[in-house]
């Protein structure tokens, strides 16, 4: 008996920190060119992210974007960035994100992770506020990092990120 109580314990704690994660039921991706002031979305999002709303230093963002889904509002120039000379959505079809620390701090969360664009990999900062059951989330990379140069200087390959996560 004392087995089986024991059991049943466990059962039901499990059970409630597991209903306390949450997933990401909608993002929303959206990224400005700066230096070309071209704005756009990229979606096809998956994620395998926990978010703990009541401990989030635990939870875990982990996804991806799907390269094919790139839309700046001029075919001809998504048709040209998803091609082998920039994107090569043929052999990158993904552009995926994963975290290593999640922090809080008096304006929001912070996640460092690693994004990887074109099989390059680096490290990327998001700054996250919380309102509700929304994160809303910036960040700041350069093309050129990831060897897709638009223009030839660094800073004028400045791409800044904002993305909506909708939690469910």
């Amino acid at each position: 008996m004392k087995l089986y109580s024991k059991f049943l314990i466990l059962f039901l704690l499990a059970t409630n920190v597991l209903s306390a994660q949450q997933t990401i039921s909608v993002a929303r991706i959206e990224f400005v060119f700066v230096s070309k002031d071209v704005d756009g979305t990229i979606e096809g999002f998956e994620s395998s992210s926990k978010i703990i709303p009541e401990e989030l230093t635990s939870s875990v963002f982990d996804g991806s974007v799907a390269v094919n889904t790139i839309k700046t509002g001029n075919f001809l120039r998504d048709w040209h960035l998803k091609s082998s000379k920039y994107f090569d959505e043929e052999a990158y079809p993904l552009i995926t994100f994963k975290s290593m620390e999640v922090t809080t701090n008096k304006n929001g969360l912070e996640v460092i992770g690693t994004i990887t664009i074109k099989g390059i990999s680096k490290s990327l900062i998001w700054k996250f506020e919380q309102d509700g059951n929304t994160l809303r989330g910036s960040a700041t990379l350069y093309s050129s990092d990831f060897n897709i140069n638009i223009k030839k200087g660094r800073q004028e390959n400045k791409v800044e990120i904002n993305i909506i996560f909708e939690l469910g």
